[in-house]
């Protein structure tokens, strides 16, 4: 799909992403293991279940995908990101979040992860999934 075809199927679907950060300024991401972009890195994230609000899904998928818990309220949100190209397989919006994680908190890959690890914001893959380094490059991250 290009970005000026419209979404055939009429069907929105909405996904949550986690910009989870230590104070010394390294991000979490996930090697994602299903298509689409399966093998590259990317946010931990995912759909967003009927009824729930995207910050529990974000916190619930950021759980899941690397066993890192946080509470809700620890979530901000940083924007939603809605072009119509940014995923493959159709119309997706996502709510992206921040969360600001003590250093050394341990990460275990789960669910629809490979693996998952903490990235120097300085040193990151030089391509991610999706529109995740936008995501990445939105988010207000402190300085130490």
């Amino acid at each position: 799909m290009t970005e000026n075809e419209t979404n055939t199927s009429g069907t929105t679907r909405y996904t949550a992403d986690v910009v989870a950060v230590t104070p010394s300024r390294h991000v979490l991401l996930i090697e994602r293991g299903w298509p689409p972009f399966e093998g590259a890195w990317a946010l931990p994230g995912g759909h967003v279940d009927a009824g729930e609000a995207p910050y529990v899904a974000a916190a619930r998928e950021l759980a899941e995908e690397t066993g890192v818990h946080v509470p809700v309220g620890a979530l901000h949100q940083i924007g939603v990101w809605d072009q119509l190209n940014r995923d493959p397989r159709g119309h997706y919006v996502t709510f992206a979040y921040m969360v600001i994680v003590p250093d050394g908190t341990p990460v275990t890959a789960g669910d629809d992860a490979r693996t998952a690890r903490w990235w120097p914001l300085t040193a990151l893959p030089d391509q991610l999934a999706f529109d995740h380094a936008d995501i990445i490059n939105a988010a207000v991250i402190p300085t130490p």
